[in-house]
């Protein structure tokens, strides 16, 4: 795969709060679907940085470049707002929805992402419009280790409550503003490393710095749960740091 393969993003934000042309475009969503087991669910840190990895995969997946199978719908996608939306399924609910074309990514301790291509926000399959979407909430069994500061990581901001099913989401963003600004060289370094990356929330000084340290920055349109506008994750990649 070339750099010239990979698609780059409009100059119009797909993350601004405020009307953009974007708007104007027909609306497209990237639906991701998260394992949960009633008695084995997976613990929160492990299912953000499996969403956020699979939103990184199938970026860079050759279906999705050049003439792939799921070219089109990505660029549909990206030429209007950037939405992903999470829901959950177990048992045959899971079943059915690995059954359907797309990528199923499984996290260091065992989290399990299943992600598709674009859909109208209108048009999801009916083996997951019946998946539930909200409600979904999921703890650490223990405090996560801390991030590993050699390589990427997705900082959330302290002061933000999001469900786990929301959070899943802006890492997802945060991660495909970072890949989005980086060059064909070091998206491919970090493709053939397997998109390691931390999720972390700072104290609030280290929010502060991030915040000023001119990298890139999800601020959420506001279609669910908080405020337009507001400020959710910080890409930090080694190669976009300053």
């Amino acid at each position: 795969m070339s750099s010239d393969d990979i698609p780059s993003p409009a100059s119009e934000s797909p993350f601004r709060s405020g009307p953009t042309d974007r708007d104007q475009a027909p609306q497209f969503v990237l639906p991701l679907v998260l394992h949960l087991e009633k008695t084995d669910p997976p613990a929160r840190t492990d299912a953000l940085r499996t969403a956020a990895r699979a939103v990184l995969t199938i970026l860079a997946d050759e279906r999705s470049l050049g003439d792939g199978a799921w070219a089109e719908a990505m660029r549909d996608w990206q030429d209007a707002r950037i939405r992903k939306v999470v829901r959950r399924a177990r048992g045959a609910e899971w079943r059915k929805a690995v059954a359907l074309d797309g990528i199923t990514v499984t996290g260091e301790d065992g989290a399990e992402v299943r992600v598709f291509p674009p859909i109208p926000l209108d048009g999801w399959p009916k083996e997951l419009a019946k998946l539930q979407v909200s409600g979904t909430d999921l703890e650490d069994p223990e405090p996560p280790a801390a991030p590993d500061l050699s390589g990427p990581v997705l900082w959330l901001n302290p002061e933000v409550d999001m469900s786990a099913g929301k959070t899943m989401a802006q890492v997802g963003h945060g991660a495909q503003l970072a890949w989005w600004e980086l060059s064909g060289t070091e998206r491919k370094a970090w493709r053939e490393a397997g998109f390691p990356l931390s999720v972390a929330t700072p104290g609030a000084a280290r929010w502060r710095e991030l915040t000023e340290s001119g990298l890139p920055v999800v601020r959420d349109a506001g279609f669910t749960e908080i405020a337009p506008g507001s400020c959710t994750v910080i890409a930090d990649h080694p190669a976009l740091r300053r």
